[in-house]
C-alpha cells in the first residue's frame, strides 16, 4: 500500500501504468475475484476531487497536449532518424558518429534500437516473449504456494517494467545502471523460481 502511494506521489504516468499492468497480471492469473474491486478503484481515481490533478495530467499525456509529451514526440522522430541511418547494429554505447543526431529517447524499445540496432531489439523482444511463454506454461502446471507468490511478484514486476518502458528509458540507460540490473535480476529470479518448481516436480514424480 505504501509503495503504491509512493508511486502515485511521483506523478509519473509511466510508473502508474506499469503498476496497473502488474496488478492486472496478478489479478488475471490468481485473484480474478478482485478485478471488480480494481475497476471500482480505477473509477474512484477519475471521480475523486483529490485525484483530479493527476487525471488531467494523465489525459493530457494521452492526448499529447502537455509539454513533456510533445518533447517525447520530438525524441521519437529523432530516434527514428538515427535508427534509419544505423538500422542493423545501432551506434553502440559510446556516442553517435554524426554531429546532427543524438543518443537518447524516452522509450525503452527505441533506445535499445539506437544502441544495438533492430537486431538487438529483435533479440530483446524474443527473450521477453520466451520468458512469458515459459512463465505461462509453468503456471498451468501448478506451483507450491510459496513459489507461486514469488513468481507472481517477479513476473508482475517484469511485465510492469515493459509497459512503463513504452514511455520511459530507465530500464535500459547506462546513466542508471542499477535500474537495468534490477530489471534483469527480477527476470532472472522469476526464471530461477520456475526452474526450482520444475526440479521439485521432477523429484516428486
Amino acid at each position: 500500500l505504501m509503495a503504491t502511494l509512493a508511486i502515485y506521489l511521483t506523478y509519473s504516468r509511466s510508473a502508474l501504468l506499469g503498476l496497473a499492468t502488474s496488478i492486472g497480471l496478478l489479478a488475471l492469473l490468481k485473484y480474478r475475484r478482485l478485478i471488480p474491486l480494481a475497476l471500482v478503484g480505477g473509477l474512484l481515481l477519475f471521480v475523486l476531487p483529490q485525484t483530479q490533478e493527476y487525471v488531467v495530467r494523465l489525459l493530457e499525456g494521452f492526448a499529447g497536449a502537455d509539454q513533456a509529451t510533445q518533447m517525447r514526440f520530438g525524441e521519437y522522430k529523432d530516434a527514428l532518424i538515427l535508427i534509419n541511418r544505423y538500422p542493423l547494429f545501432g551506434v553502440g554505447f559510446t556516442g553517435v558518429p554524426d554531429i546532427d543526431i543524438y543518443l537518447g529517447v524516452s522509450m525503452l524499445y527505441l533506445i535499445i534500437a539506437e544502441n544495438m540496432g533492430l537486431i538487438g531489439l529483435a533479440i530483446f523482444l524474443l527473450v521477453m516473449a520466451g520468458f512469458f511463454m515459459m512463465l505461462l506454461r509453468a503456471w498451468r502446471r501448478g506451483f507450491e504456494p510459496g513459489l507461486e507468490a514469488i513468481l507472481l511478484g517477479y513476473g508482475g514486476a517484469v511485465c510492469g517494467a515493459l509497459v512503463s518502458g513504452v514511455f520511459d528509458h530507465y530500464w535500459f540507460n547506462m546513466t542508471y545502471p542499477h535500474m537495468t540490473v534490477l530489471f534483469w535480476l527480477y527476470l532472472g529470479m522469476a526464471t530461477a523460481t520456475i526452474l526450482v518448481q520444475k526440479s521439485a516436480a521432477e523429484v516428486q514424480a
